[in-house]
């Protein structure tokens, strides 16, 4: 285990628990950074750790536009005074009220979302007007992941017009979310995005031939920023997010980011020793993120054996070496899924050189702030 992760006192760490790591964190911004050259071309998401603080370190590199997929998330980032939030999510229902309440509650924030449908496009338009507001609009494309979004072509072009022209939005480009790309080979990851883009290009060529501004394109995550940071495309901004704390699957799959290190782990202890050959520990699902399948949600450090059995509190380990844990025993574990991981807890503990130095709260792990 890289010794970076060790406290030196862990007596006052309650587990299971969340660790942030200060320096390692400083670390993936900086790289984040240097990845594509200029932070003005840089949307990170914040969902995977849900951070004031985090977000005023990047703020402090230089990063002024952040991306956001919850009202909460959005609110918190307005919190913070970030200039410029995509609230990466159509917004239908009272949701279109909520939005229109944040971009008048936090004017020092220019606020913008996506819609994909001329219902959604309406639904925000009235509340927009109704509040004396307005704010921009980006058209969400699907180009392949088929989540969300619109297909690049004449009726895209047709919902752009229609947000152009509909009172309280403004067009604010194309959303261009490719979460399908996770080819692990890099050569392939870049030959999917440069195919996937060709017929989102035509569409904002086609957009501009019309009249119509496309300000930026809004492009990738994680596994595919760095392909669009090499391209020379005017308007292009990366939006990658696990890469600030990184995690077990990023750092096994993609070889080709490899400077970002694993900057959150799991503080967990020994509860039982139920049979000579298995150790429990406080590490249930309700801990770490469970999307990924049993068994492989985490990885414990310096741990010798098989996870048989995870229930909601519990992880249980089948390993020759049970006789040496015993009871309040501490070991860290990897998450295979931050993001996730991060908002099972209502806050980190902050290690700086093997000392808790502070505590994080998951600000916006809650759906609810204050709108």
């Amino acid at each position: 285990m890289n010794a970076d992760y060790l406290l030196k006192d862990s007596s006052q760490v309650f587990s299971p628990s969340l660790l942030f790591y200060k320096t390692l964190l400083a670390r993936n911004i900086a790289n984040l950074v240097k990845r594509v050259g200029d932070p003005a071309r840089l949307r990170p998401h914040v969902k995977t750790h849900k951070t004031r603080q985090i977000v005023k370190m990047e703020q402090a590199a230089g990063i002024t536009k952040q991306k956001c997929a919850t009202i909460a998330e959005a609110e918190m980032l307005g919190q913070c005074e970030v200039p410029d939030i995509l609230l990466s999510y159509p917004m239908v229902g009272p949701n279109c009220t909520r939005f229109a309440q944040l971009v008048k509650k936090y004017p020092a924030s220019k606020f913008s979302c996506l819609e994909d449908h001329a219902l959604g496009i309406q639904q925000l338009s009235a509340a927009l007007t109704k509040a004396s507001v307005q704010a921009e609009v980006l058209l969400d494309i699907d180009v392949g992941q088929h989540r969300t979004g619109i297909a690049p072509g004449a009726a895209a072009q047709k919902l752009y017009e229609m947000i152009a022209r509909s009172p309280g939005l403004k067009p604010g480009g194309l959303h261009v979310y490719d979460g399908h790309n996770h080819q692990h080979p890099p050569e392939e990851r870049k030959a999917a995005v440069e195919k996937m883009l060709g017929p989102v290009l035509e569409l904002r060529d086609g957009l501009t031939k019309a009249g119509l501004p496309v300000p930026r394109m809004v492009c990738g995550g994680t596994p595919t920023f760095p392909v669009f940071a090499s391209m020379d495309l005017a308007g292009v901004e990366c939006s990658p997010g696990t890469c600030v704390l990184n995690d077990v699957n990023y750092g096994t799959w993609f070889q080709d980011l490899n400077e970002f290190t694993p900057a959150a782990l799991l503080l967990t202890r020994v509860i039982s020793r139920p049979t000579p050959t298995r150790v429990t520990f406080d590490l249930g699902y309700k801990a770490v993120a469970s999307d990924p399948p049993a068994g492989k949600r985490c990885v414990l450090l310096d741990v010798q054996g098989e996870q048989v059995l995870q229930n909601e509190e519990h992880l249980v380990v089948e390993t020759p070496d049970a006789e040496k844990y015993k009871p309040g025993d501490v070991a860290y574990a990897m998450p295979a899924h931050v993001c996730p991981t991060c908002a099972l807890h209502q806050f980190a503990y902050v290690v700086e050189n093997g000392q808790v130095v502070d505590k994080w709260e998951i600000a916006s792990r809650d759906r609810v702030l204050t709108v």
